[in-house]
């Protein structure tokens, strides 16, 4: 959800100016999800993290959701009740006639799927191709203006690192594109170290978003998301700064919930 309610902050900063832009999603995935399919029936998770925005926010936070809640309700409008958008379905409720959502998966199957779900939308192009490779080869775009949501599986050993070495790349391979790099909280260390990184390397501004719904006891429990955004709007720190605490209070799981907001690059 920090994810997805990040992602429509920046969707909505790109379309207050008249100009078109590209938004890439490197690691797209299925695009929607079914609620009450047998995964996410098994898990439940969902009831513990959407399940609880059902209740209204003060009007200041429920400002800042309305996009999002829009975009969910514009899929289920779409695909039914028990949907729930990914974020290549974010990306497409937000493109207007001159923008463009490339979205790339891996996944032979699902890749498949995603083509078949928009292939009737001129403004989607979905590619069967590894992420990383993608990020590489598809900036800086023709438009010049845009995001590129970088969300890997993190399946192997390393990825948080690895997200910030290509972040720092790719910034300075399209310095004026808006980038949004999410990543698991397991182990606060790793995650402390990748943002040092950017910190020393980035030239240009950034902010890293943190959501804590337990405590970091356990390196090996997940217990918070976070997102690295680079060329953030100018407004979203002041933004985060009133949703992040009301959605961990309202995420807390134990009595604890925590977030933090912090600049990097030149401007922390």
């Amino acid at each position: 959800m920090l994810k997805h309610l990040v992602l429509t902050r920046v969707l909505v900063h790109l379309c207050a100016k008249d100009k078109p832009f590209r938004a890439i999603d490197t690691h797209a995935g299925l695009g929607v999800y079914d609620l009450e399919a047998e995964e996410a029936g098994r898990t439940g998770e969902w009831h513990d993290g959407f399940g609880r925005l059902e209740a209204p926010f003060p009007p200041e936070v429920e400002v800042l959701l309305a996009p999002y809640r829009a975009a969910v309700a514009a899929v289920r409008a779409r695909f039914g009740a028990t949907t729930y958008p990914g974020s290549p379905a974010i990306i497409r409720e937000a493109l207007r006639a001159g923008d463009k959502g490339v979205f790339v998966e891996l996944h032979p199957a699902d890749a498949q799927t995603l083509a078949q779900r928009y292939a009737s939308d001129s403004r989607t192009k979905v590619m069967h191709l590894d992420g990383w490779t993608a990020l590489n080869a598809l900036i800086p775009p023709p438009e010049r203006r845009g995001l590129v949501l970088i969300d890997p599986p993190y399946e192997e050993r390393g990825e948080i690192d690895r997200l910030g070495a290509q972040l720092l790349k790719a910034a300075r391979k399209w310095p004026t594109g808006v980038y949004l790099g999410w990543y698991p909280i397991k182990d606060v260390t790793g995650v402390d170290r990748m943002s040092a990184a950017l910190d020393a390397g980035l030239e240009r501004p950034a902010l890293r978003l943190d959501l804590m719904i337990e405590r970091p006891d356990d390196p090996t429990r997940l217990t918070g998301t976070g997102l690295v955004v680079i060329n953030p709007p100018w407004t979203l720190a002041a933004e985060a700064e009133l949703f992040l605490p009301a959605l961990a209070q309202r995420l807390a799981r134990g009595g604890y919930g925590a977030f933090r907001c912090d600049r990097l690059g030149p401007e922390a």
